[in-house]
């Protein structure tokens, strides 16, 4: 998002006399650059709750984009098979794990799935997001209300669409991916 942009969103936010709670803020830092996130407590409290809980443990760190698929989403998330610097790393079963925690009952609501947008990934039971995580590069209406977003790309939108594109022919899976240097609240 450019600067101008981003002074907008600020001014809108002052002259509606909304402000964004710190607790809410999270920096997503990718090999070319922070990514700042809002995160949406207030309609996704155990999706927000359980993002912040890997994050600070750094179960987010060194975690691939296993899954990137040009023009329509980034997936990143999967702490056990995921995490390049872990022994139970495979790339080959990347996006097949979560996390040690359950997983969790699906918050749908009424924000879009629009550029930037934060969502869970799943599987075909609406209530198994567990860890993985998307991040849309361009608005995907067909998404609303069937998987649980969670947050907003703020600042540094430039970034992710930087993340290494997988192959088409291949569901998005991405050799040599990119990774999550560090995810991390304020």
């Amino acid at each position: 998002m450019n600067k101008f942009f981003i002074k907008i969103i600020l001014f809108l936010l002052i002259i509606t006399n909304q402000s964004i709670s710190e607790e809410n803020l999270m920096i997503l830092k990718l090999k070319n650059g922070d990514v700042k996130i809002e995160l949406f407590s207030d309609v996704a409290p155990n999706h927000v709750k359980r993002i912040k809980e890997l994050a600070d443990n750094g179960k987010y760190n060194n975690v691939v984009f296993h899954r990137v698929i040009d023009g329509f989403m980034a997936q990143t998330g999967d702490v056990k098979f995921g995490n390049s610097n872990s022994e139970d790393f495979d790339l080959r079963r990347a996006g097949m794990g979560g996390s040690d925690l359950p997983d969790l009952n699906q918050e749908f609501n009424s924000l879009p799935h629009e550029r930037g947008t934060l969502s869970m990934a799943r599987s075909s039971d609406p209530n198994s997001a567990n860890s993985q995580f998307f991040i849309c590069f361009k608005p995907a209406p067909f998404l609303d209300r069937q998987y649980t977003v969670f947050g907003k790309v703020i600042e540094g939108m430039e970034f992710v669409d930087k993340i290494k594109k997988g192959d088409e022919k291949n569901n998005g899976a991405v050799s040599d991916p990119d990774k999550i240097i560090n995810f991390k609240s304020l």
